[in-house]
């Protein structure tokens, strides 16, 4: 079964600059481990109502979605009301996440302020968090999980594994070769035809071209096909066929 994952990333930090993103490369490496692609992502900074606008989006659009930051209990955390305004629903004490909250909290008071940690839009379940037991949520297979890397990864995981495990593909069976072409006609207009060509002759392989440049100046383009490994070794030898006809001069890439 074919799915379309994508990820939300959120935090002023992060559109500022003060902070480094530490989740896309993660979750694009946790499917591709499992043999999937992380098709899309968003950066959002801390605005409810831009979050709430998304979350509507994507919950139509039927996307699974893996959303990082913001469901914290400070005045800048606005997924869990943000979450709440997309659904059309109100915040309430969710009694699961409670239940953890007493573990975590054993011999301390759990004040108004914690309960706010597990206070989600009404009609979640809790997704559970291995490092401090205070879980995030889950509802219409949008994830939410802390923005902290060390929390958001392994919950991540666990519901890739819990919910998508037939989605997996064999990654071991994969082969990705690709040219490194250059010279004056080595640039991706002038090999558009072609690459249309490769695409539609051969639908299960996925065709990337890289244009590198070395300052203003035209380096090389990267151009080669991912997929089943007898098809690659077709597809890379009639586009080897193309480009010597067309004078260009290539090497494989490394």
């Amino acid at each position: 079964m074919s799915r379309t994952f994508g990820a939300v990333i959120i935090g002023d930090e992060i559109l500022s600059g003060k902070r480094q993103d530490k989740h896309f490369a993660k979750i694009a490496e946790m499917l591709g481990k499992r043999g999937l692609l992380l098709s899309w992502v968003e950066y959002l900074g801390d605005d409810r109502a831009r979050l709430a606008a998304t979350f509507k989006r994507t919950m139509a659009a039927g996307d699974v979605v893996f959303s990082c930051g913001g469901i914290g209990n400070t005045p800048d955390d606005h997924t869990r009301q943000a979450v709440a305004a997309a659904l059309g629903v109100g915040l309430e004490l969710h009694p699961d996440g409670f239940e953890e909250l007493k573990v975590r909290f054993a011999n301390e008071e759990i004040t108004e302020q914690r309960k706010q940690l597990v206070t989600f839009p009404a009609g979640v379940e809790i997704l559970p968090n291995p490092f401090n037991r205070i879980p995030g949520f889950m509802i219409h297979e949008h994830y939410f999980v802390p923005g902290f890397p060390q929390m958001a990864h392994p919950m991540i995981e666990w519901a890739l594994d819990r919910f998508y495990a037939e989605c997996f593909q064999p990654v071991d069976g994969k082969l990705e070769k690709a040219f490194l072409l250059t010279g004056p006609n080595a640039y991706e207009s002038a090999l558009l035809d072609l690459m249309e060509r490769i695409v539609d002759e051969y639908p299960t392989l996925r065709l990337f071209s890289l244009p590198s440049l070395n300052g203003t100046e035209r380096r090389h383009l990267e151009l080669g096909v991912e997929g089943e490994p007898a098809l690659v070794e077709k597809a890379m030898e009639e586009i080897r066929l193309e480009i010597e006809r067309r004078g260009i001069h290539w090497t494989w890439r490394p």
